[in-house]
């Protein structure tokens, strides 16, 4: 038998073809056969192969090919000579051509193929040279790679053997050939489109752009071309989670589209319709992005009557029919002119109102079928409307209105204190908190090598660290003020984290003693005990049935590291009184979320400074992406002042889908629960919800922990009151003043205005009986003391 090597001149291309239907061989009918999608291979058929034979002399290996190509179906065409063999070749462009090598007295075989190389044709040949059997030492095949040969063929004129070796040839070389033309064939495709088109690597490196990306984005494709996605600049139009959302969808290898903003390189943004797909190559995995972009403008502007503003509007509020994605909103200035002359200055305003919004943003819409309402409403309905406007205007759409602060002192000052960023900026007297250096590890630390050398005494304390009624302040006084790093190092066990981040347990236990260290012990409230119990919390609600359905590992995980990280670093002190004495870090992250915006960029600072600590150093970059920026959203969900946006999404998007699916009696449609549960945009609701009532559990923790937890916090607060009056600063809570204050009444009001919501909502979902009884009696417990005006956090002894 003959025996056939191959010549890999250039990478071969991974892809799968659809098999010929002109052929008649039985190898051929297991081809594998793709019918068009994408991901899987070009879906053009290739047509019966064409093959050219150059033998000077009929022999029987010429006789052993020719009846091959016969029985295999093929075109074949016989040349004698070299100047026949170009010519005929100039003229078919054969996708085959076997030349016989055996002989150079009859022609020089080499000299023939870079002949035929020299054809522009030839490029998307497969060229094999027939050698003789070496009767001693293998040869060299470089001269056969010099003068352009793919293969060679060591002679065997048995016809069956001459057949597989063109079976391999065409299912191998030939085909893939074959689809570099078709790829030719496609970019060309691509270059023509009038869509922006974008591909992109697996480590979304940006590998080509068409002309129509160029001319609607600004830039040239060698500004662009292996650049990272992530150095190209982004609009601020997009919704801050939008980007996560993106990239949870399409690692997953699913596709993802919706609406978009680019950032133009002349710094303008265009809203474009976005269908990104993963295309799935080698082994299975992610190979390749693929973006379509679809500018959303060519299309939104119509200077349609208004009969047609008003009918779309209808046709939202009343049939909610699909309408093509890139038909825009209704246009505004069309509306300012109709009416009544004292109407047309009422609809400006609301005109003005609407032209200082992001167009195609829901609450757009919404505005606009309110403005074409007004147009045929009686006037009180229609200046009725105008204050509904109004209200929609404010950035403050999920807070709650209080009373007068004679009403209510306490709830006012609680939300004056965690809900705002500074009563106002000073001149003078400026507070200077210095960001601390990171701590090293201090040298005298002796946490236990692993889990199995905890002390005895220390283990028997968290041996119930799976109940809701574990007692963190018995692992305080056990681990001397150190109850993280302990409880750390057996949760992250329980749920495999060291696993999940191919991690050494020493380098966990590193990252979670500098972690720890990190904390302030001189804090009540703020320091490492109560990061453990909010890391309790957290692995608590993980393991409800709900929240398990709804999270990845990459979640859990995600939730675990920042629980242990959402306060490292705080300095007992709240964002408005950082904001009041111009700290640096106020300074540093422009009064906004400044605490929050602190514990999660120092996580990462002291996690990636040091190797022996570093827990993400051997995961792969797109998974540490995905990782990093789920741990920063649930860091800056702690933050408060958004905390009524964030209960009320996650009641919108979740609790009210699901109970309407129970209603309707549909709650065991499986599949419908699981599009709810696991879409993107409310799996980041759930984390954001879980670290949350994670962060403020303390009403619904067991009695005497709920007593314990309000001393200390209070005690902060009453600090902090301490530290204003000596500054001179603005007092931001009043009622912390500890002389007059009363505990009970301001538990009272945070369990009334942050709790109870809240919890009820979480409860829904993850069905948390027991902390809703232990919510109950606290409320009771503090209730019966402000009954009978005590400010203590006990009643006297009897």
């Amino acid at each position: 038998m003959g025996c056939a090597s191959s010549i890999h001149i250039s990478d071969r291309v991974v892809y799968h073809g659809k098999e010929s239907e002109d052929s008649h061989s039985p190898q051929q009918t297991n081809a594998t056969q793709h019918q068009g999608n994408p991901a899987s291979g070009l879906p053009l058929k290739p047509p019966s192969c064409k093959v050219l034979l150059v033998f000077a002399k009929e022999d029987s290996q010429s006789n052993g090919f020719c009846r091959a190509c016969e029985k295999a179906n093929y075109r074949c065409k016989m040349a004698r000579t070299p100047e026949s063999a170009l010519e005929c070749f100039s003229e078919k462009h054969h996708d085959l051509v076997i030349i016989d090598h055996r002989h150079s007295r009859h022609f020089d075989a080499e000299a023939l193929c870079r002949s035929m190389r020299a054809v522009n044709s030839s490029e998307n040949t497969v060229i094999v040279a027939v050698v003789k059997r070496p009767d001693r030492e293998e040869a060299s095949v470089m001269p056969l790679i010099n003068a352009g040969f793919n293969r060679r063929y060591v002679e065997n004129a048995n016809m069956m053997a001459c057949y597989n070796e063109l079976l391999q040839l065409e299912h191998g070389e030939v085909l893939a050939q074959f689809k570099l033309r078709a790829g030719n064939a496609i970019f060309t495709a691509l270059e023509q489109s009038q869509d922006a088109i974008e591909i992109t690597s697996e480590d979304q490196v940006i590998q080509y752009v068409n002309p129509a990306y160029e001319s609607i984005m600004g830039y040239q494709q060698s500004e662009l071309i292996g650049k990272e996605i992530i150095e190209v600049p982004k609009s601020e139009k997009n919704k801050p989670d939008l980007l996560e959302t993106i990239n949870s969808c399409i690692l997953k290898g699913k596709e993802w589209q919706g609406i978009y903003y680019a950032k133009k390189k002349n710094g303008d943004s265009v809203q474009q319709n976005v269908k990104i797909t993963p295309v799935i190559g080698q082994g299975g995995k992610i190979r390749h992005y693929v973006s379509i972009n679809r500018p959303l403008n060519d299309n939104n502007k119509s200077d349609k009557s208004s009969e047609r503003v008003q009918a779309e509007s209808q046709t939202d509020i009343q049939s909610s029919k699909h309408k093509d994605r890139r038909k825009g909103s209704l246009d505004v200035r069309s509306t300012t002119s109709r009416g009544s002359d004292g109407s047309s200055q009422r609809r400006h305003s609301s005109m003005a109102r609407i032209h200082s919004m992001t167009i195609e943003a829901p609450i757009t819409k919404v505005i606009n079928i309110i403005n074409a309402a007004q147009e045929s409403s009686p006037m009180p309905v229609a200046e009725a409307l105008d204050r509904v406007l109004e209200i929609l205007r404010t950035t403050e759409l999920y807070s709650p209105q209080l009373g007068t602060k004679d009403e209510d002192p306490h709830t006012n000052d609680l939300v004056g204190g965690l809900m705002t960023d500074g009563l106002r900026r000073l001149s003078g007297n400026e507070y200077i908190l210095s960001t601390k250096q990171p701590h090293h590890l201090p040298s005298h630390l002796t946490t236990p090598l692993s889990l199995n050398d905890i002390p005895p005494r220390i283990a028997q304390t968290m041996e119930n660290e799976d109940s809701w009624d574990f007692d963190v302040f018995t692992l305080e006084a056990a681990t001397m003020k150190r109850p993280l790093t302990y409880l750390g190092l057996k949760i992250f066990s329980r749920f495999g984290v060291c696993e999940f981040l191919n991690c050494p347990e020493a380098t966990l236990r590193s990252w979670l003693q500098v972690v720890e260290a990190n904390y302030h012990s001189s804090n009540s409230y703020h320091n490492s005990s109560h990061a453990a119990d909010v890391l309790h919390a957290t692995a608590y609600f993980l393991c409800k049935e709900r929240v398990k359905q709804s999270l990845d590992p990459i979640d859990e995980v995600a939730a675990l590291i920042a629980a242990t990280v959402h306060d490292v670093d705080h300095p007992g002190r709240t964002n408005s009184f950082l904001c009041n004495a111009g700290s640096e870090l106020a300074i540093l992250y422009n009064d906004t979320a400044v605490l929050e915006s602190h514990h999660a960029a120092l996580a990462f600072q002291i996690t990636t400074r040091d190797d022996k600590c570093n827990i993400f150093k051997n995961i792969e970059r797109n998974e540490y992406r995905t990782l990093r920026q789920a741990i920063i959203d649930m860091v800056l969900a702690t933050e408060m002042t958004k905390h009524f946006e964030h209960v009320n999404k996650f009641v919108n998007s979740i609790n009210k889908p699901l109970a309407a699916l129970e209603e309707n009696g549909s709650n065991n449609d499986e599949e419908s629960v699981k599009s709810i549960l696991t879409s993107p945009e409310n799996r980041i609701l759930v984390k954001r919800m879980l670290i949350k009532c994670a962060d403020i559990s303390n009403p619904c923790r067991p009695q005497e922990l709920c007593i314990e937890w309000a001393g200390r916090i209070s005690e902060e607060y009453f600090a902090q009151t301490d530290e204003e009056k000596r500054q001179g600063l603005p007092v931001v809570m009043p009622v912390f003043d500890r002389n007059t204050c009363s505990i009970p009444k301001s538990q009272i009001s945070f369990i009334d205005y942050f709790i109870t919501d809240m919890f009820d909502a979480w409860d829904a979902f993850a069905d948390l009986p027991n902390l809703m009884q232990h919510l109950d009696n606290n409320f009771k417990y503090w209730k019966g003391l402000d009954e009978r005006k005590l400010h203590s956090l006990r009643p006297p002894p009897e």
